[in-house]
């Protein structure tokens, strides 16, 4: 049984509409570029594809693609934007469900590594893409860098966002290596606030890396977005590009 939490019916139907800014052409763009210049002419294999955010526009670029997804509310969402023949999805969760076929691109987008809430079920994940990964094919993630260096000492809670419709800060168990993320939202014109919360296994950039490499895959690329911007310490994510041996 997985650690991720099942995203319900209600969270699925407002998803794409509080994630208009993910959805933007801004940002679809170059995330659907990189993806298709590393599919080339092969398949790809979305894990926790979700209501097909970036699935959909990479199959309409001509890439086959394929997905995997915990939530039944979130895959009912995608399903109403594409056919199964077009995009055929498979409910299950990441790290241990396996689909038919052989693919050059596996890919896992907006922190969605981190709703694995356990070390072994994040290299399992690990695991699950170099199983479904031709020979030279590549495992891409993207992820967030623990804010760790906003917390002084004593302090356990780092903001994201603070604007006019939506409250939204994280709070951290360093020893448990867990974060909280918080969203407090109003829910109409009339005063009224949605309280939802998450919880997250935050991991860096070189354990990842020890989990590629106990799956036996190397890195190839890490760069700090999906434009290609090289990867500081002072950068808030990374993109990272893990290639299975010939």
């Amino acid at each position: 049984m997985t650690s991720s939490e099942l995203w319900t019916r209600a969270t699925a139907d407002r998803y794409d509409a509080e994630e208009t800014e993910m959805s933007s052409a801004a940002v679809l763009g170059p995330t659907v570029d990189f993806l298709a210049e590393l599919a080339g002419g092969g398949a790809a294999l979305e894990f926790a594809i979700g209501t097909g955010r970036v699935g959909v526009p990479l199959r309409r670029r001509g890439v086959r693609v394929a997905g995997i997804e915990l939530s039944e509310p979130m895959a009912a969402v995608l399903r109403r934007k594409i056919d199964e023949d077009a995009l055929p999805v498979t409910l299950g969760d990441m790290a241990t469900t396996v689909v038919p076929g052989e693919f050059t691109l596996v890919y896992l987008v907006y922190n969605t590594l981190s709703n694995l809430l356990t070390q072994d079920e994040q290299v399992e994940c690990f695991r699950n893409a170099a199983r479904h990964l031709a020979p030279g094919g590549r495992f891409v993630v993207e992820l967030g860098v623990p804010p760790l260096r906003f917390l002084p000492p004593g302090q356990v809670a780092v903001p994201f966002d603070v604007s006019e419709r939506h409250l939204g800060f994280d709070t951290f168990d360093l020893a448990g290596q867990i974060l909280v993320s918080h969203h407090f939202t109003r829910d109409g014109d009339d005063g009224r606030h949605r309280r939802d919360a998450s919880r997250h296994r935050y991991a860096w950039p070189a354990e990842l890396d020890l989990m590629a490499r106990i799956a036996g895959l190397a890195l190839e690329r890490r760069v700090a977005d999906w434009d290609g911007t090289p990867f500081t310490g002072d950068s808030a994510k990374h993109v990272s590009v893990w290639r299975k041996p010939l």
